[in-house]
Order: C-alpha cells, then structure tokens, then sequence
C-alpha cells in the first residue's frame, strides 16, 4: 500500500457506550498513526448501545487521556450494521463487546472481522480492557495504560499484514 490514494484501511473500536475505551482507543491510534506518518488507515469507534448517541466521551476519559496528550473528540454512536461492510477489522474492548458484535454480524466474513483488543498486548497479560465508568481513578488510568500498548501492538499487526 505504498500508492497513498488506495483503499485506506478502516478500523473500528467498540465498547459498550462508545464514551470510554473506544472513544479513548480511537484517540490513542489515531495518534500513533501521526507519530509513525501513516496515512493508510481511517479510525472510528462505536458502542453496542445507543444510550449516549451523540455525547461527547465522558469527561474522565478525556482528562485522564488528556493527560497524556490524547484528544478524545469523538461523538457516541452506535454499531450499525453497514459497519461490517465498511471497516477491516472490528475490535471489542471485552468478551462481551465481542459476543455481541458476533451476534450482529451476517455473515462468516463479517464475523472474521471481529477481534479483542487484548489480541495486540505487547507485554501485559490482560485479557481485557475493563470498563471504567463505575470505578474510580485508578479504572481510567489502567485502561489508558492498556490502550497504549494494544493499540501500538495492534498498529504493528496491521503494518506487518498489509
């Protein structure tokens, strides 16, 4: 994919309500691919449910993430299921998202689209990225910490298959 006008690769990131880890994981790609000059891949989040459609991520999250220079701007929305045709790789935060983003997939292709984002951890031993909204600081803090390697492990996936 040298020929920067193909098909960009898209990614999409899921979590329950798209105000937390996937938001905050479409924050840290997105800037690891402008660290690394990478102009091959768009990058979206989404949640399972609509419940905050439209709302900014939740404010812990962009302080948290802010805090180490990550720019949560997206806006909460649902998982649609034109998703599965649109984007190459869809990444749940837990098994649950990705039990439900299977359960929503059509077809065996789309399903083999779907992943776990602890697929890509480089070091930890996580077996998913958990969900902070009803935990203290310390919830935001580690899954920032997890997001930051997953999503550089995950960049370094994709680079290795395209």
């Amino acid at each position: 994919m040298d020929n920067q006008k193909e098909k960009k690769y898209n990614i999409l990131f899921v979590c329950l309500g798209n105000i937390c880890r996937s938001a905050a994981a479409e924050a840290v790609m997105k800037a690891i691919l402008k660290k690394h000059e990478d102009e091959r891949f768009f990058v979206d989040s989404a949640g399972i449910l609509s419940y905050h459609q439209g709302e900014p991520a939740d404010p812990r999250m962009r302080y948290f993430a802010g805090l180490r220079g990550y720019d949560v701007t997206s806006i909460s929305r649902p998982v649609k299921g034109y998703d599965f045709e649109k984007f190459d790789i869809i990444i749940g935060m837990d098994d649950s998202n990705v039990d439900d983003l299977k359960d929503r997939a059509g077809t065996l292709e789309q399903e083999s689209k779907i992943h776990q984002m602890t697929e890509f951890v480089i070091h930890s031993d996580a077996t998913c990225v958990p969900d902070p909204y009803y935990g203290g600081n310390e919830g935001f803090e580690n899954v920032m910490d997890l997001l930051e390697e997953t999503c550089e492990g995950l960049y370094q996936y994709l680079v290795s298959k395209i």
